[in-house]
């Protein structure tokens, strides 16, 4: 009877040990795929740029030699909110307000080179709807993809600015409103009482923002695309 008990106690032993290990390669928040809907929040970075496509024959302006766009960091603020459409592909939108700062620099020639530099600040409120892969979990890892578009209002727009007659103060002017297009990618980690994510995001404009009005500024480029690169990281429960 002895043996019989011990040889029992050492199987029970075996079998909590198994179905321990067992929840443990389950992870935390074992049935977040299976919640219809999400919510949370999140919090990035961001590096604002511009896609230039100058104006033909550059020595008309006034001995303008380039035009160059330099990317300055910004920061973003959002709510997300993420609909299951299959267990694998989720349609996210994460309103957001974004402070971008972008600077323009603008090449003449002379006896030396002189750069005039044209900073652009915007405030936006982005309107993002990505449609979202995510991969099968790995215990308390999972990663995926998105693309989508986003409607984007500059808050910051100086659009109805009068244009002044020294060059010195004179600004580059953007349209209120763009549609961009964007794609990225990330890596979500389950915790125990929410899923923390990290994710980069590239958003490309689909309008010429550039508001033209009869300086050597906006006369010398023809085109101009916003693109900013996003990473943030998201706290969803």
């Amino acid at each position: 009877m002895k043996i019989s008990t011990k040889y029992l106690l050492l199987l029970l032993i075996v079998l909590v040990s198994l179905i321990s290990k067992a929840q443990e390669k389950r992870g935390n928040l074992p049935n977040y795929y299976d919640a219809p809907l999400h919510f949370g929040f999140t919090i990035g970075v961001n590096r604002g740029n511009f896609i230039i496509h100058p104006a033909q024959h550059f020595e008309r302006f006034d001995s303008l030699k380039s035009v160059e766009s330099v990317h300055k960091p910004g920061f973003n603020l959002g709510i997300v909110s993420e609909l299951k459409l299959h267990r694998y592909i989720t349609l996210r939108f994460i309103p957001n307000l974004s402070f971008v700062e972008r600077s323009l620099h603008y090449s003449f020639a002379g006896h030396d080179t002189i750069v005039r530099k044209k900073a652009i600040e915007s405030t936006f409120l982005n309107f993002p709807l990505d449609l979202k892969l995510r991969s099968k979990r790995v215990e308390n890892f999972g990663a995926y993809i998105l693309a989508g578009g986003s409607y984007s209002l500059d808050l910051a727009s100086k659009r109805k600015t009068e244009t002044s007659a020294n060059m010195n103060e004179q600004i580059v002017k953007l349209k209120r409103d763009d549609f961009s297009y964007e794609f990225g990618a990330g890596a979500e980690f389950y915790l125990e009482y929410f899923k923390f994510a990290i994710e980069g995001k590239l958003s490309i404009g689909t309008k010429n923002v550039l508001i033209k009005d009869n300086t050597v500024f906006s006369n010398s480029v023809d085109k101009l695309n916003s693109k900013i690169f996003l990473v943030s990281i998201t706290f969803e429960g």
